[in-house]
């Protein structure tokens, strides 16, 4: 018991309600309860009238009333009004294909004392984490965060070198592997029985792009159609957001200013009676501050608006924390500006709908409009002019002067081939695939030879249906890249307590987007079609035509300020080069070209810098507050400063 309750409780900020814990004949399962949907019940492990099956489950049923019903109805007798009791109830009556049912974020576990095997699951797009270990002895440890089994003494820490390249290049492994040895992932919408020691891993839903009847061809019926679809569009996303109101607590909004929260904003002002609580995040830089377009749709719609200003000091100095939350390396510095809002938002509210998911589904990112151009044009380049013209444009490219011209002609056909891996896997990698080798150690280079970064990515396009190049590359990112934002989402705002929504996920909403024309996602120059087309009447025009911008964080000019002893510290540092992963000139280099040359590679020092901190912390054993301390950052000035809007 005192290993479970160990595991359990090292997540103590996942549920500060309450803590559960079932232990017999070797087999434990340990919960931490943030309490939403009948609070006044649903405790766990829930257990079934007769005593055969224990379930611990995070997330929501999002479908949970309706499946009530129908349960009832078929004589399944209700004790709460939980959804924890549905994910029981369904599996009682559907057994392994009760997920099937099931609509919303969950990963849950359930032990049959009868059958003596252990049932695990995770949600169709991965909304919600679920990490396993499974022993050379047979034995399985399973939880919502790595630190649990770190904790549970599953597996020694030790940094896993199949992964590191695909680190490097994807800001992290996209694939089931994680960064630590023996640690992996189980994949969104999959299954995992244990039996007997032994583990079956199963498929239960995939994204198709099984094409409607549409040649893709605009003309004056098409035309008509694309009104019908923008409409049904609408009416399932007004649907997407209604579900995801279903709360016993108080809910609010993550105002980004972007396109994706405003339509939320927007169509939950429609849902409630109230006015909405929503929240933004911005940097004192104005190149990093946003709120203007977060407060053109708080006043549009009257919500209850707050805000936080984040100074580079406070950053910083939340970052090491941050890194122990994430359990690796954190991907994207948007991250801290998460976790702050999720702080924020914690003092009013217990959950947020935020607006991930768009980009993936409905093309929203600007290179899928550049991998398909270049590819189109990148073909016929080859194939018309003459290799001795193409090699003389080439040297004449790297001939003009540093800076941003050719910066951007470097990441052409004018340049790169016209295949998929260099235009789109080489040209967004952090460290793309043929730099790896210079950067690394020799001792490294031996340790990763044969992994192939990209090797998740090829996979899920040789598995797609997808025609489309465009569908291709949209289904590669939900199956990759998506994962790592939904784990930022849920370990940033699960950091604060609170439980984040994901409409756009929907997975209805997600299947009929899939089976869209592509010019319904990408039209010219504008991204997500459908969705502008939908909130034209509901949203500001300066809103509806921004330009995709993510969420800016200036650490390009703070690593070049005030903040370059971070790098001194955790990228050129004695301790961090005696880990011997990197050549120690490939790294000065780096370095004097972002600070002294002026180049741009903020986000490479990025990675870097995260790395060394996650390997103090979960290798080297560290307190995240002795990490501070190293890189001088719990001293820095400046704090985050709130507001009411």
């Amino acid at each position: 018991m005192e290993l479970l309750e160990r595991m359990r409780d090292t997540l103590v900020h996942r549920g500060p309600d309450g803590a559960g814990a079932f232990l017999e004949g070797g087999v434990g399962l340990g919960h931490r309860r943030l309490s939403i949907i009948d609070v006044a019940h649903g405790q766990q492990p829930m257990v079934s009238d007769d005593g055969r099956f224990q379930v611990v489950y995070n997330g929501e049923v999002f479908n949970h009333p309706t499946l009530k019903r129908e349960l009832e109805a078929a004589g399944r007798r209700y004790h709460t009004r939980c959804d924890t009791e549905t994910v029981l109830r369904l599996y009682e009556s559907d057994g392994e294909r009760a997920p099937e049912r099931m609509r919303g974020m969950f990963a849950f576990a359930i032990w049959d004392r009868e059958r003596r095997e252990l049932f695990l699951c995770r949600d169709r797009l991965g909304v919600k984490p679920l990490y396993y270990v499974h022993a050379a002895d047979g034995a399985l440890y399973f939880a919502s965060e790595i630190k649990a089994l770190l904790a549970a003494g599953a597996v020694t820490p030790a940094l896993n070198a199949r992964a590191f390249p695909d680190f490097l290049a994807n800001h992290a492994p996209s694939g089931d592997e994680t960064l630590f040895e023996g640690v992996r992932r189980l994949p969104a919408g999959h299954t995992l029985l244990w039996r007997e020691g032994k583990i079956e891993i199963r498929r239960y839903w995939d994204l198709s792009f099984a094409p409607a009847h549409d040649d893709g061809r605009p003309s004056e019926s098409s035309r008509v159609r694309d009104r019908d679809v923008v409409q049904e569009y609408a009416s399932r996303f007004r649907d997407a957001v209604r579900m995801r109101l279903m709360s016993d607590v108080p809910l609010g909004m993550f105002l980004s200013g972007g396109i994706d929260s405003a339509a939320i904003t927007a169509v939950m002002s429609q849902l409630v009676d109230d006015r909405i609580k929503t929240f933004s995040v911005a940097f004192a830089e104005r190149e990093a501050n946003e709120l203007h377009y977060a407060r053109l749709v708080a006043e549009r719609y009257r919500t209850d608006h707050h805000e936080i200003t984040v100074t580079p000091g406070d950053f910083f100095g939340a970052l090491p924390r941050l890194v122990w939350h994430e359990d690796e390396p954190i991907a994207h510095p948007s991250s801290v500006a998460l976790n702050f809002v999720s702080r924020l938002a914690a003092e009013r509210v217990k959950v947020v709908l935020t607006g991930e998911g768009s980009d993936e589904t409905l093309a929203g990112y600007n290179r899928y409009r550049a991998t398909v151009l270049q590819m189109a044009v990148g073909g016929r380049y080859e194939r018309l002019v003459p290799a001795a013209v193409r090699a003389a444009v080439r040297r004449g490219v790297f001939a003009l002067p540093a800076g941003r011209v050719r910066q951007k002609l470097g990441r052409t056909v004018l340049v790169r081939s016209a295949d998929l891996d260099t235009l789109y896997f080489d040209n967004f990698a952090v460290f793309a695939r043929a730099e790896q080798p210079s950067l690394l150690s020799r001792e490294m280079r031996e340790r990763t030879a044969g992994a192939d970064p990209y090797a998740a990515y090829h996979a899920a396009l040789e598995r797609t249906d997808a025609r489309s190049l465009l569908n291709k590359l949209l289904y590669a990112d939900t199956k990759t890249y998506l994962h790592e934002l939904l784990m930022k989402q849920d370990q940033m705002s699960m950091a604060a307590s609170i439980e984040s929504r994901v409409p756009f996920l929907d997975h209805p909403l997600v299947e009929f987007a899939a089976r869209l024309p592509d010019r319904m996602k990408l039209r010219g120059m504008t991204t997500k079609y459908v969705l502008r087309q939908a909130m034209r009447d509901h949203l500001p025009p300066e809103i509806l035509s921004r330009k995709k911008m993510g969420f800016p964080v200036p650490v390009g000019a703070w690593f070049r300020g005030a903040f370059r002893p971070l790098l001194d510290e955790f990228v050129l540092g004695d301790r961090a080069l005696s880990r011997g992963l990197f050549e120690p000139a490939a790294l000065r280099a780096l370095v004097g070209r972002h600070v002294v040359a002026g180049e741009n590679h903020s986000e490479r020092l990025w990675a870097l810098v995260t790395l060394e901190m996650w390997q103090r912390i979960f290798l080297d054993g560290e307190r995240p507050e002795d990490v501070a301390d190293a890189g001088a950052l719990s001293a820095r000035p400046g704090a985050a400063t709130p507001a009411m809007v």
